[in-house]
């Protein structure tokens, strides 16, 4: 099989270049493709089409493509079952029978109830599974369900209200909510959601979103009659959320412009009606200088996850009356560890508390004076979801999951402390036949980097193994481990699963996230380089066998990777990516990704990041990876002009045989809600292009498939 098809089998679109010049602080940087940038001229249009004109046909003809597809259709077709939540004298979960586009939400008054009532199933939304329920919340009684549908992958939410009993919709409808949960007040007779002014209908997938607002919506009212809660004209960029405490006494108010710090505000309720509620919001935090996590109050003491003073994070009591008085000083209940601390809840009063143990789950309970009680044992390292529930709860439920261990649910007794498996997926290929472990190796300036390492436990170590090198690296976000059907797959055919924890991740708490942030980005970048040189030192596979993804952030970090180190990689998937470092912050939610990347209009981040923008170190005549670039026409976090120009570049700079290419899904977002037909069709193109570039011929496809 030849590792690519020549370049000039592949004839390319033609993309104008246009003349365009930017001036930042007195260097003229060329923006040739900017007229890409409007998604809905004409123009860009044809041009996205005679794109997927020439990818989809590639891909689809790709060897394997049919079986890969085949394959992944059927280790899909499974059921699936999410963990368990109370409200009232009701439980909810969702459910998918295997190849539903979207998992329906069931409900019963009990959990392991044979005949469960679907109460909301977003596959009859639309034919093409591309509405997906987006957030849903439950009133404390359990009667009343507030779902959130977004459409084609949009971070655009419509709220609509469910009779939980009846499974009918009342007439409420609340347009234009964006990153907002639902919250209900005490007496079930409405909810707070943020929300942007209703946008221009053509620009509402671009345009920046300023100016975030908290409603309360009355049910039986209309969305125009909604009482503004809070809003702050002087801070446009402030992204707001808003929920009570579980005993109704307080509104707790956060707000957050970036992804270092946020403050915090209450309001003691009166008791009288949401509607008439005289709101004195008091400071409880309002300096930009850590974050600060309520997680409920004690009486007028609150109890907060907070990193001030603390990288890895502590939990603190604060006097809510003190904090009236100008007084919010912290009383440490459990101090900082050598985990990084990531969430606090609580049930039969106890603090569950969960950390990160070099970047997989640890789950200690604490009394609530921050007494030390015991260790939750699980089957062994991996990510640990779950322990939710009230205050007075006892009995909770969680999610294990692994590299090499499909994901269960269990149910844990706080007080007796036993655990018994209450849900295990039965799945078409077996895991046991997987080897994972973690190891360690030395970044660029000596720095410390774990990484997970999975493959087939009869994989030879010969330096000949396709590997692929997984990535994020940003926005405090940590990459613990997780069980995939598709990594699953691509490890069940021969290849390597590698993920590195990078800084800018959360694993080692605040302090290794600023380590690959703004100026220090670049630690990021030298990071993956060092773990795809690690894997090739220690004979894992070698330059010819290796390809590196991400989406996202991850995406950037791709793009960044193979264009400062090309020689390094056979293949390269930067998906939904931050590729154009200079313009990122103009379009909708971007400028809250400043506190981690800078912006441009600073003059010395705007030479950090003109160094490594991958739009603009794309450089005529060299021989890039073969790359497979994806975004989707409805992804209004990371827009896809980026994407668009950072192919645009590729393809007019690139010398080599190696196909670059872009995939651009139709009626899709950034990823979240895509449907379960998409999900397939994206990894199928992902392993065949993978299999292609790398030169590997799978292990494990039927070949009477092909």
């Amino acid at each position: 099989m030849k590792t690519a098809e020549t370049k000039d089998k592949l004839s390319y679109p033609r993309t104008v270049r246009c003349d365009h010049v930017d001036d930042y602080h007195g260097t003229k940087v060329p923006d040739p493709y900017r007229w890409l940038e409007d998604p809905n001229s004409p123009e860009t249009c044809a041009w996205v089409e005679s794109q997927n004109a020439v990818t989809k046909p590639f891909l689809q003809g790709l060897p394997h493509y049919r079986a890969i597809k085949q394959r992944l259709t059927k280790l899909w077709d499974h059921e699936r079952r999410g963990l368990p939540w109370q409200e009232g004298e009701r439980f909810f979960w969702y459910h998918n029978s295997g190849l539903q586009n979207q998992s329906v939400l069931y409900t019963a008054n009990d959990v392991q109830s044979a005949n469960p009532r679907a109460l909301l199933d977003p596959n009859i939304l639309s034919e093409d599974g591309t509405v997906a329920l987006n957030a849903a919340s439950v009133s404390e009684d359990g009667n009343l369900l507030a779902y959130a549908i977004s459409k084609s992958g949009s971070d655009w939410q419509e709220w609509r209200v469910r009779n939980v009993t009846t499974g009918e919709d009342l007439p409420d409808v609340v347009q234009w909510s964006k990153f907002s949960g639902a919250s209900w007040t005490k007496d079930n007779k409405g909810f707070l959601y943020s929300r942007y002014d209703e946008p221009d209908k053509e620009t509402k997938l671009k345009n920046e979103n300023k100016n975030h607002k908290v409603y309360y919506h009355l049910l039986g009212s209309e969305q125009s009659e909604d009482r503004l809660i809070y809003e702050r004209p002087d801070q446009p960029g402030w992204l707001f959320n808003s929920e009570f405490t579980e005993d109704g006494r307080f509104l707790i108010l956060q707000a957050s412009e970036g992804f270092d710090s946020n403050r915090v505000w209450f309001a003691e309720m009166s008791g009288k009606g949401m509607s008439d509620e005289p709101f004195v919001f008091t400071e409880l935090f309002n300096k930009d200088d850590a974050h600060y996590s309520v997680v409920d109050n004690n009486g007028s003491m609150f109890w907060v996850v907070t990193d001030r003073d603390a990288p890895r994070q502590k939990l603190v009591a604060v006097d809510s009356q003190k904090a009236a008085a100008g007084d919010p000083a912290l009383i440490e209940l459990i101090p900082e560890a050598a985990d990084t601390l990531e969430s606090v809840s609580v049930l039969d009063n106890k603090f569950v508390v969960s950390y990160l143990h070099h970047a997989h789950t640890k789950v200690r309970i604490f009394d609530l004076d921050g007494t030390f009680q015991r260790d939750v044992q699980f089957p062994g390292l991996g990510t640990v979801t779950g322990f939710r529930g009230k205050r007075a709860q006892h009995v909770t439920y969680y999610w294990f999951t692994s590299f090499n261990s499909p994901g269960c649910g269990y149910r844990h007794n706080m007080r007796t402390e036993e655990t018994e498996l209450f849900y295990q997926p039965k799945i078409e290929i077996d895991a046991s036949k997987f080897h994972s472990e973690q190891v360690f190796f030395e970044s660029k300036d000596g720095t410390r980097i774990p990484m997970f390492v999975c493959h087939r436990k009869d994989l030879k170590k010969d330096g000949s193994n396709p590997t692929y090198l997984l990535g994020y690296g940003g926005f405090a976000i940590s990459y613990t481990p997780f069980f995939s059907l598709s990594n699953a797959l691509w490890m069940e055919m021969g290849g390597i699963l590698a993920v590195a924890n990078l800084r800018g991740g959360g694993e080692y708490g605040e302090d290794w996230h600023q380590a690959g942030t703004k100026l220090k980005k670049q630690n990021v970048f030298d990071d993956f380089i060092a773990a795809a040189e690690w894997l090739i030192a220690n004979d894992y596979t070698k330059p010819e066998k290796l390809g590196i993804a991400g989406g996202s952030n991850g995406g950037l970090l791709v793009g960044a990777c193979m264009t400062q180190r090309p020689d390094l990689f056979a293949a390269a998937m930067p998906a939904v990516g931050v590729l154009d470092m200079l313009r990122f912050h103009n379009f909708t939610i971007g400028a809250h990704w400043t506190t981690d990347y800078g912006s441009s209009d600073d003059a010395e981040q705007f030479k950090v990041l003109l160094s490594y923008s991958p739009v603009h170190n794309v450089k005529d005549g060299l021989h890039y990876p073969a790359t497979l670039v994806t975004t989707a026409d409805h992804d209004d976090r990371v827009v896809p002009a980026h994407s668009y120009k950072f192919i645009a570049a590729l393809q007019n700079a690139h010398q080599g045989d190696a196909p670059v290419l872009i995939n651009i899904e139709t009626k899709a977002g950034h990823g979240a809600g895509k449907p379960t037909t998409k999900v397939i069709e994206s990894i199928t193109d992902q392993w065949a292009f993978l299999l292609h570039a790398l030169d590997h011929e799978p292990k494990s496809l039927d070949a009477s498939t092909e």
